[in-house]
Protein backbone atom coordinates (compact mmCIF):
# COMPACT_ATOMS: atom_id res chain seq x y z
CA UNK A 1 0.00 0.00 0.00
CA UNK A 2 1.40 3.91 -0.30
CA UNK A 3 2.72 4.67 2.60
CA UNK A 4 1.11 8.23 2.00
CA UNK A 5 -2.37 6.76 1.50
CA UNK A 6 -2.34 4.71 4.99
CA UNK A 7 -5.67 5.04 5.37
CA UNK A 8 -6.98 3.59 1.89
CA UNK A 9 -10.16 1.51 2.97
CA UNK A 10 -11.03 3.22 5.51
CA UNK A 11 -14.23 5.23 6.44
CA UNK A 12 -14.14 8.90 8.30
CA UNK A 13 -17.45 10.92 9.12
CA UNK A 14 -15.98 14.24 10.71
CA UNK A 15 -18.96 16.85 11.74
CA UNK A 16 -18.84 20.25 11.44
CA UNK A 17 -16.80 19.77 8.09
CA UNK A 18 -17.74 22.12 5.58
CA UNK A 19 -15.48 25.15 6.23
CA UNK A 20 -12.97 25.68 8.88
CA UNK A 21 -10.74 23.11 10.79
CA UNK A 22 -13.24 20.59 10.23
CA UNK A 23 -12.56 20.68 6.53
CA UNK A 24 -9.15 21.11 6.57
CA UNK A 25 -9.43 17.20 8.70
CA UNK A 26 -11.50 16.02 6.12
CA UNK A 27 -9.19 16.98 3.43
CA UNK A 28 -6.29 15.51 5.29
CA UNK A 29 -7.66 12.15 6.28
CA UNK A 30 -8.75 11.98 2.42
CA UNK A 31 -5.50 12.65 0.99
CA UNK A 32 -4.48 9.79 3.33
CA UNK A 33 -7.05 7.92 1.29
CA UNK A 34 -9.91 7.80 3.52
CA UNK A 35 -13.44 8.01 1.81
CA UNK A 36 -15.14 11.15 3.81
CA UNK A 37 -18.38 12.06 4.79
CA UNK A 38 -18.72 15.25 5.30
CA UNK A 39 -21.82 17.07 7.39
CA UNK A 40 -23.03 20.97 7.76
CA UNK A 41 -26.60 22.09 8.60
CA UNK A 42 -27.84 23.67 4.86
CA UNK A 43 -27.13 21.53 1.62
CA UNK A 44 -25.76 23.86 -0.66
CA UNK A 45 -24.56 24.16 -4.18
CA UNK A 46 -21.29 25.34 -2.17
CA UNK A 47 -21.25 21.96 -0.37
CA UNK A 48 -22.40 19.74 -3.61
CA UNK A 49 -19.18 21.79 -5.15
CA UNK A 50 -16.59 20.77 -2.61
CA UNK A 51 -17.74 17.20 -2.41
CA UNK A 52 -16.93 16.53 -5.94
CA UNK A 53 -13.65 18.44 -5.82
CA UNK A 54 -12.47 16.78 -3.13
CA UNK A 55 -13.71 13.06 -4.41
CA UNK A 56 -11.95 14.16 -7.75
CA UNK A 57 -8.84 15.73 -6.16
CA UNK A 58 -7.80 13.22 -3.49
CA UNK A 59 -9.17 10.01 -5.24
CA UNK A 60 -12.34 8.72 -2.81
CA UNK A 61 -15.61 8.42 -2.07
CA UNK A 62 -16.93 11.77 -0.78
CA UNK A 63 -20.63 11.62 0.85
CA UNK A 64 -22.58 14.88 2.65
CA UNK A 65 -25.54 14.76 4.70
CA UNK A 66 -26.99 17.77 6.17
CA UNK A 67 -27.90 17.55 10.36
CA UNK A 68 -28.82 19.29 12.73
CA UNK A 69 -26.70 17.55 15.75
CA UNK A 70 -29.15 19.11 18.42
CA UNK A 71 -31.67 16.66 16.91
CA UNK A 72 -31.21 13.10 17.78
CA UNK A 73 -33.13 11.95 14.40
CA UNK A 74 -30.64 14.40 12.74
CA UNK A 75 -27.95 12.15 14.54
CA UNK A 76 -29.34 8.99 13.60
CA UNK A 77 -29.95 9.53 9.82
CA UNK A 78 -25.83 10.69 9.43
CA UNK A 79 -24.83 7.54 10.48
CA UNK A 80 -27.18 5.55 8.63
CA UNK A 81 -26.45 7.63 5.58
CA UNK A 82 -23.07 7.09 6.15
CA UNK A 83 -23.41 3.87 6.34
CA UNK A 84 -25.50 3.22 3.15
CA UNK A 85 -23.06 5.67 1.22
CA UNK A 86 -19.57 5.14 2.61
CA UNK A 87 -20.50 1.39 3.98
CA UNK A 88 -19.96 1.96 7.46
CA UNK A 89 -17.85 4.14 9.70
CA UNK A 90 -13.91 3.63 10.93
CA UNK A 91 -12.81 7.13 11.97
CA UNK A 92 -14.98 9.59 13.95
CA UNK A 93 -14.13 12.90 14.41
CA UNK A 94 -16.73 14.84 16.56
CA UNK A 95 -15.54 18.40 15.62
CA UNK A 96 -19.18 20.65 15.25
CA UNK A 97 -20.11 23.33 17.68
CA UNK A 98 -22.51 25.33 18.20
CA UNK A 99 -22.62 29.34 17.99
CA UNK A 100 -20.35 30.54 20.83
CA UNK A 101 -22.26 33.35 23.14
CA UNK A 102 -19.42 36.22 24.86
CA UNK A 103 -20.75 37.45 27.88
CA UNK A 104 -21.88 36.83 31.87
CA UNK A 105 -23.74 34.15 32.43
CA UNK A 106 -26.58 36.14 33.30
CA UNK A 107 -27.09 37.09 29.69
CA UNK A 108 -26.68 33.53 28.20
CA UNK A 109 -30.43 32.72 26.84
CA UNK A 110 -31.46 29.25 27.88
CA UNK A 111 -32.06 28.07 24.79
CA UNK A 112 -28.56 28.98 23.70
CA UNK A 113 -27.20 27.17 26.83
CA UNK A 114 -29.41 23.96 26.09
CA UNK A 115 -28.05 24.40 21.89
CA UNK A 116 -24.64 24.35 23.86
CA UNK A 117 -25.18 21.58 25.56
CA UNK A 118 -26.69 19.23 22.64
CA UNK A 119 -24.84 19.87 19.72
CA UNK A 120 -20.95 20.18 22.14
CA UNK A 121 -21.72 17.21 24.03
CA UNK A 122 -24.77 15.08 23.67
CA UNK A 123 -24.11 14.95 19.77
CA UNK A 124 -20.78 13.41 20.67
CA UNK A 125 -22.46 11.03 22.85
CA UNK A 126 -25.10 9.48 20.25
CA UNK A 127 -22.55 9.60 17.26
CA UNK A 128 -20.09 7.16 19.36
CA UNK A 129 -23.22 5.25 20.75
CA UNK A 130 -24.11 4.35 16.89
CA UNK A 131 -20.63 3.78 15.52
CA UNK A 132 -18.55 2.09 18.11
CA UNK A 133 -20.73 -1.46 18.14
CA UNK A 134 -19.38 -2.04 14.14
CA UNK A 135 -15.93 -0.65 15.41
CA UNK A 136 -15.28 -3.17 17.89
CA UNK A 137 -16.68 -5.62 15.36
CA UNK A 138 -14.44 -4.72 12.50
CA UNK A 139 -11.39 -4.84 15.02
CA UNK A 140 -10.84 -0.77 14.18
CA UNK A 141 -11.72 2.18 15.30
CA UNK A 142 -10.48 5.94 16.15
CA UNK A 143 -12.77 8.25 18.12
CA UNK A 144 -11.34 11.93 18.25
CA UNK A 145 -13.10 14.53 20.16
CA UNK A 146 -11.88 18.18 19.39
CA UNK A 147 -11.76 19.89 23.25
CA UNK A 148 -10.51 23.33 23.08
CA UNK A 149 -7.78 24.83 25.63
CA UNK A 150 -11.15 26.43 27.33
CA UNK A 151 -11.49 23.06 28.69
CA UNK A 152 -9.14 23.26 30.68
CA UNK A 153 -8.94 26.80 31.87
CA UNK A 154 -11.66 28.99 33.62
CA UNK A 155 -12.25 31.87 31.28
CA UNK A 156 -15.01 34.87 32.04
CA UNK A 157 -17.87 34.83 29.75
CA UNK A 158 -17.36 31.86 28.04
CA UNK A 159 -19.92 29.21 30.24
CA UNK A 160 -21.34 27.57 27.64
CA UNK A 161 -17.83 26.76 25.60
CA UNK A 162 -15.39 26.00 28.43
CA UNK A 163 -18.30 23.76 29.86
CA UNK A 164 -18.81 21.80 27.24
CA UNK A 165 -15.21 21.46 26.16
CA UNK A 166 -14.49 20.47 29.73
CA UNK A 167 -17.12 17.92 29.41
CA UNK A 168 -15.81 16.01 26.56
CA UNK A 169 -12.46 15.73 27.95
CA UNK A 170 -14.02 13.83 30.61
CA UNK A 171 -16.16 11.66 28.16
CA UNK A 172 -12.93 11.45 25.99
CA UNK A 173 -11.19 9.73 29.28
CA UNK A 174 -14.19 7.95 30.11
CA UNK A 175 -14.16 6.22 26.53
CA UNK A 176 -10.52 5.26 26.87
CA UNK A 177 -11.52 2.97 29.48
CA UNK A 178 -14.30 1.00 28.28
CA UNK A 179 -11.67 0.40 25.31
CA UNK A 180 -8.28 -1.30 26.54
CA UNK A 181 -8.81 -4.34 24.67
CA UNK A 182 -8.68 -4.13 20.88
CA UNK A 183 -7.61 -1.43 18.15
CA UNK A 184 -10.55 1.06 18.90
CA UNK A 185 -9.09 3.76 20.72
CA UNK A 186 -10.30 7.93 21.85
CA UNK A 187 -8.64 10.65 22.00
CA UNK A 188 -9.15 14.52 22.15
CA UNK A 189 -7.00 17.08 20.09
CA UNK A 190 -6.85 20.03 22.35
CA UNK A 191 -6.03 23.36 19.59
CA UNK A 192 -5.13 26.52 20.80
CA UNK A 193 -6.53 29.77 18.26
CA UNK A 194 -5.97 28.69 15.07
CA UNK A 195 -6.94 31.29 12.26
CA UNK A 196 -10.44 30.36 11.53
CA UNK A 197 -13.06 32.69 9.51
CA UNK A 198 -14.91 34.22 12.35
CA UNK A 199 -11.62 34.57 13.91
CA UNK A 200 -10.08 36.56 11.23
CA UNK A 201 -12.90 39.07 11.13
CA UNK A 202 -12.25 39.85 14.37
CA UNK A 203 -8.56 40.24 13.67
CA UNK A 204 -9.21 42.90 10.75
CA UNK A 205 -11.50 44.26 12.70
CA UNK A 206 -9.00 45.61 15.38
CA UNK A 207 -6.66 46.33 12.00
CA UNK A 208 -9.61 48.97 10.78
CA UNK A 209 -10.53 49.94 14.18
CA UNK A 210 -6.90 50.37 15.98
CA UNK A 211 -4.75 51.37 12.54
CA UNK A 212 -2.69 48.14 13.00
CA UNK A 213 -0.90 46.00 10.74
CA UNK A 214 -1.60 42.29 9.92
CA UNK A 215 0.70 41.20 12.29
CA UNK A 216 0.65 43.51 14.99
CA UNK A 217 -3.11 42.57 15.00
CA UNK A 218 -2.67 39.56 15.88
CA UNK A 219 -0.23 39.74 18.42
CA UNK A 220 -2.88 41.79 20.04
CA UNK A 221 -5.84 39.39 19.33
CA UNK A 222 -3.56 36.35 21.27
CA UNK A 223 -2.04 38.34 24.45
CA UNK A 224 -3.19 36.42 26.90
CA UNK A 225 -2.99 33.29 24.94
CA UNK A 226 -0.56 31.63 22.69
CA UNK A 227 2.64 32.98 24.32
CA UNK A 228 4.25 32.08 20.94
CA UNK A 229 2.23 35.26 19.85
CA UNK A 230 1.32 33.27 16.45
CA UNK A 231 -2.03 31.31 15.60
CA UNK A 232 -1.72 27.21 15.34
CA UNK A 233 -1.59 25.73 12.33
CA UNK A 234 -4.35 24.19 11.01
CA UNK A 235 -1.74 21.68 8.98
CA UNK A 236 -0.84 20.85 12.47
CA UNK A 237 -4.10 19.86 13.83
CA UNK A 238 -4.14 17.59 10.62
CA UNK A 239 -0.89 15.89 11.72
CA UNK A 240 -1.72 14.92 15.01
CA UNK A 241 -4.95 13.72 13.70
CA UNK A 242 -3.15 11.63 11.16
CA UNK A 243 -0.93 10.18 13.31
CA UNK A 244 -3.47 8.97 15.58
CA UNK A 245 -5.19 7.37 13.36
CA UNK A 246 -2.22 5.58 11.74
CA UNK A 247 -0.47 2.51 13.85
CA UNK A 248 1.34 4.39 16.38
CA UNK A 249 -2.81 5.52 17.59
CA UNK A 250 -2.64 1.53 18.41
CA UNK A 251 -0.99 1.95 21.52
CA UNK A 252 -2.33 5.44 22.29
CA UNK A 253 -5.68 5.66 24.27
CA UNK A 254 -7.67 8.76 26.30
CA UNK A 255 -5.33 11.19 25.57
CA UNK A 256 -5.76 15.02 25.50
CA UNK A 257 -3.05 17.00 23.08
CA UNK A 258 -2.65 20.34 23.30
CA UNK A 259 -1.25 22.08 19.90
CA UNK A 260 -1.64 25.72 21.64
CA UNK A 261 1.70 26.89 21.10
CA UNK A 262 2.51 26.93 24.78
CA UNK A 263 -0.47 28.48 26.24
CA UNK A 264 -1.39 25.84 28.63
CA UNK A 265 2.26 25.93 29.92
CA UNK A 266 2.57 29.46 30.32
Amino acid sequence: MDQFRFLAGRRALVTGSTTGLGLAMARALASAGADIMLTGLEATAEADALRETLAAERRVKVGFCTADLSRIEDIERLISTANAELGGVDILVNNAVAARHFGPVETLPVGRWDAALAVNVSAVFHAVRLTLPAMRAAGYGRIINMTSVYGERGVAGRIDYATTKAAIQGMTRALAMELLDGDVTCHALRPGSTLTEQINSRVEALMADEGLGRREAERKFLQGKQPNGRFVDVESVCQVLLLLCGPAGQDMNGAILPIEGGWLAS
